[in-house]
């Protein structure tokens, strides 16, 4: 073993570049012992992050719920201001959305907002052969959530139905 002597300079072991191998794959790119020909699986599509629905849509969907019989009126209750709620119970006792089972189809939302915090919305429903117009108008409150404060619904049938 050879001693560093005071003229030559102390070799350290952090001093000495590290030889790194270019990759530490095995030639072939498969884990030693492996011996199938899989691969990674490709990676998973990245979803952006999507806008909360508006108002509108959300309110639609449970009036529309509550309307065909797919959802009792109290699921929603805190949403409604307490004299609508009556209405909406004797609104909802005819299940004017339900046609014999056949899912309603929503074909248009729209609203109008006369001034801030207030939102007069309108859509068209279709359940079976009947096209609806639904109307109701939304509040914000205090505490920053959405109250439905009026709706409003007439139907008639469809053209080409006969009816």
């Amino acid at each position: 073993m050879h001693e560093p002597t005071a003229h030559e300079p102390l070799r350290k072991v952090m001093d000495q570049p590290r030889r790194r191998p270019a990759t530490t794959r095995p030639p072939g790119g498969r884990p030693p012992g492996r011996q199938d020909a899989r691969r990674p699986g490709a990676r998973p599509v990245r979803v952006p992050p999507q806008l909360p629905p508006h108002p509108a849509e959300l309110f639609t969907e449970r009036l529309l719920l509550m309307l065909s019989g797919q959802r009792p009126v109290h699921w929603a209750s805190r949403h409604f201001a307490g004299s609508l709620y009556d209405a909406l119970i004797r609104l909802a006792e005819n299940r004017p959305l339900n046609d014999r089972g056949r899912q309603p189809v929503v074909h248009g939302i729209g609203h109008y907002q006369p001034e801030p915090g207030v939102y007069e919305v309108f859509a068209r429903i279709s359940a079976g052969p009947r096209l609806h117009a639904l109307a109701f108008r939304l509040h914000r409150g205090d505490d920053h959530r959405w109250l439905c404060t009026a709706v409003e619904m007439v139907g008639r049938p469809t053209r080409g139905t006969g009816a």
